[in-house]
This record gives C-alpha cells, sequence and structure tokens, in this order.
C-alpha cells in the first residue's frame, strides 16, 4: 500500500475508529478505578510500526523494561518488512514477534484481526506504543486487550487527534531526543501522576543504543575475504561507504553530485568507495560511479542480502557517510565511524547514539520541516536547500581528518 493512502486512510478513517473507541471506553469505564501495573508483569507489547532505525534507538527503552521486569516476556508488535532488525537484535523471542503486512489494505486488515487474537489470549499486562500520533498504532493498542496503555498524547495541537483511551498518556516533546522519549514512555508505566513525566526520572541522552549483534571472528574475515575477491579494486585500500539514497523520503538525500564530488575526492586521496543502497539504488550508483571515474569507487547496491550481512560490511569498512536512515543507525551497532547528513528532520531528535557517529547540518532557518505535527510531510517540494547547502569540500576535508585519526583499517 502506498504511503499517501496510508496516510489518508489514518487521517480519515483513523480518527473516527478513535473517537468511536474512546466513547466505548469512556462508557465502560465510568465506574471502574484506574487500572495499575503489576508489581511481576508477565507480558508486555511494545507497538513499532515505524522506520527500522527507530528500533535500533528504542534500545535504551529495551533494555531499562528487561532490567525493571525481568520475569516480564516483551512482545514486538511491528511491520512485517521491519520485522528482520528485531530478529537480529534479540528484541524478542522469535514467536514473540508479531507482524503487519501493510502491502495491501485486505492482508493489512487479515493480519490486524489474527494479531488481535493472538495478544488478547496472552493476556497482556500493558501495551507501549512508540508510534508519533498514529491512529492505527493507538488503535491496536486497545485491541490487543492490555489494560494499561502507554503512549504519546498531543495535548493541545490540533489536527493530531487520536482517542482519549490511552490513559498513561504522556505530552511528546519536540525538543528532546527520541531515544530519551522512549524511556519516557517506559517509565509511564508506573506513574500515575499528570502528566506523567512529572514523574519520570531525569535521564541524560543514552551513551549507547544498549544492543549488540555478535560476530565470530572468522566470520568477519570470511566476509571481508568475499568481499575483496568479489571487488577487487578494494583491496589494499581503506574503503569508505557511501548510501546516497534517500529511501521512503528523498528529500532527506544529500545531492547526487556532491556525492560524486566527495567520492572523486577520496578516491584522489588513495582511499577506495563503495556505493551501498537497495537494488533500486543501482541507477544512482552507477551514475555516481561514472561522474566519481575512478575504478576506485565500485557499486555495492544490493550486495548484502540482509541487515547481518550489511553490519559485517560495516565491520570491513573504516568509515560510513549517509543520508539520515536506517544505515547510520545500524552502524551504530559496529566500530565503524559514520558520517550523518541531517536537514528536513533533525540530529537533535533522530541522530544515532554513541560516539562514533558526527551529525552534518546546515542550520537553515526553516530546517528541520519534517515533525510528528505535520506527519513528516514537507513544504519544499524537492528543493531541499538544507541540504544542498553542505558544500562537498568541507565534507571531504572532515572525512579525511577522520580517516586519518582512525589509523589504518582492520
Amino acid at each position: 500500500m502506498k504511503l499517501q493512502t496510508q496516510r489518508w486512510i489514518d487521517r480519515w478513517l483513523g480518527q473516527f475508529l478513535c473517537a468511536a473507541v474512546s466513547l466505548w471506553v469512556r462508557l465502560l469505564a465510568s465506574n471502574k478505578a484506574a487500572p495499575q501495573l503489576s508489581s511481576k508483569p508477565s507480558h508486555v507489547l511494545i507497538i513499532l510500526l515505524s522506520e527500522m532505525g527507530s528500533v535500533v534507538l528504542a534500545g535504551p527503552m529495551f533494555a531499562s523494561l528487561r532490567q525493571r521486569y525481568p520475569s516480564a516476556t516483551l512482545h514486538v508488535l511491528q511491520l512485517k518488512k521491519n520485522q528482520e532488525v528485531s530478529l537480529l537484535l534479540g528484541l524478542a523471542q522469535p514467536e514473540h514477534l508479531h507482524a503487519l503486512d501493510d502491502s495491501s489494505g485486505l492482508t493489512l486488515l487479515g493480519d490486524i484481526w489474527r494479531v488481535s487474537r493472538s495478544l488478547r489470549r496472552l493476556p497482556l499486562d500493558a501495551v507501549i506504543d512508540c508510534e508519533l500520533f498514529s491512529r492505527i498504532s493507538a488503535l491496536m493498542s486497545y485491541l490487543s486487550g492490555a489494560a494499561l496503555r502507554v503512549g504519546f498524547t498531543p495535548h493541545t495541537q490540533e489536527g493530531l487527534y487520536r482517542g482519549s483511551f490511552i490513559n498513561r498518556a504522556i505530552p511528546y516533546n519536540p525538543y528532546q531526543h527520541i531515544s530519551k522519549q522512549f524511556l519516557s514512555l517506559a517509565d509511564a508505566l508506573e506513574s500515575t501522576g499528570m502528566p506523567r513525566n512529572k514523574a519520570a526520572a531525569i535521564r541524560e541522552l543514552p551513551a549507547d543504543i544498549s544492543l549488540t549483534v555478535p560476530f565470530a571472528a572468522e566470520e568477519l574475515k570470511d566476509y571481508r575475504h568475499k568481499m575483496l575477491a568479489d571487488f577487487p579494486s578494494l583491496d589494499g585500500r581503506r574503503i569508505v561507504l557511501l548510501y546516497a539514497g534517500g529511501g521512503i523520503l528523498p528529500e532527506r538525500a544529500w545531492p547526487a553530485n556532491h556525492y560524486a564530488e566527495l567520492a572523486a575526492g577520496l578516491c584522489h586521496a588513495g582511499h577506495s568507495v563503495g556505493l551501498i543502497g537497495l537494488r533500486e539504488d543501482a541507477l544512482l550508483a552507477a551514475a555516481l560511479q561514472k561522474q566519481t571515474g575512478s575504478a576506485f569507487c565500485v557499486d555495492l547496491t544490493g550486495y548484502t542480502r540482509s541487515i547481518r550481512e550489511l553490519l559485517m560490511l560495516f565491520h570491513g569498512a573504516a568509515l560510513l557517510i549517509t543520508n539520515d536512515g536506517g544505515p547510520g543507525h545500524f552502524a551504530s551497532l559496529t566500530p565503524i565511524r559514520t558520517m550523518v547528513f541531517f536537514g528536513p528532520e533533525t540530529g537533535r531528535l533522530y541522530g544515532p547514539l554513541g560516539p562514533r557517529a558526527q551529525v552534518l547540518e546546515s542550520g537553515l532557518a526553516c530546517s528541520p520541516c519534517l515533525s510528528a505535527y505535520n506527519h513528516r510531510k514537507t513544504f519544499c517540494d524537492g528543493d531541499n536547500q538544507c541540504l544542498q547547502r553542505i558544500a562537498p569540500a568541507p565534507v571531504l576535508a572532515q572525512a579525511l581528518a577522520i580517516l586519518n585519526q582512525t589509523g589504518s583499517s582492520a
């Protein structure tokens, strides 16, 4: 199903359904005491329907939940296309991962019915909805059968209505990193005050993502040998990976001409460049190769067959330069240094965690323009000046400085 179709359904049908459920809950709960979390909850559901990078940023929240409730079984509800990351990171046991297939409307409706029945049979003690004002995630929190429902509230923001049945609602804060806000959702499980954030602990931005993907040294060595056999021009040089694709939000992409100039400069400085991405990024990679004009710039789009292979590729490279998106967050699971372009969205809210990531922003007055309040719809019509004004020359200088600091690659 197209993204715009999903937004239209969520906006119009979603608001109606949320209003209906709110009225129903109000009638049922008129004489009932507010639900409280058991001291030893058995089952907790986390709803994470958005992009795969958000799963990585939720790592500290999962660590906090496991520390607080060691006997609880954590369940995760995601879109089917994003489940690979949760399996790889071990966020929950495979049998506790629940999926919605949004490839078509009928498939999605069938999965909503199937997953809701499965969750209600558990039963759930609580559900944490990590989505920013998505109506389908709010409705799923109710359909799950959990008496305790945690999620974000728009407070007085107009146009973001999604009902009043989230009974542990905390205000969304557009000035705090999303990882800290995920932790506030976990804090709200045991809070009864309003607003919930007042009772939350004072937290610093997590220093790391609290997630690991173990690799055997021999596995990494074998993968690197295979990569060098497939692309001999990478051998003997330090490898810099570039992700020039924009994914589902093309306005987040640094200009292709800038990437070509950067790649040429890196190759001229004695490094190799690998252009990564999905198979549909192959045309972009071919154009960049042609503009770069160097045999040391190779097309790796579609080369990695899984997120695990992508992480092994990161282990064998010295630096990743990427647009805002999943690769920058996945890189934080590995030792690779990362430079990430932000503009339509901001690194202050969505930047990768950890000391090895550097955020590149222009600071243009209209940036960032994508937010939870406008459903991530920009007004720049593809003319993303916030990224176009980040010139290639200073980026190349920073990249070379990082490469000089980190020494030779593995």
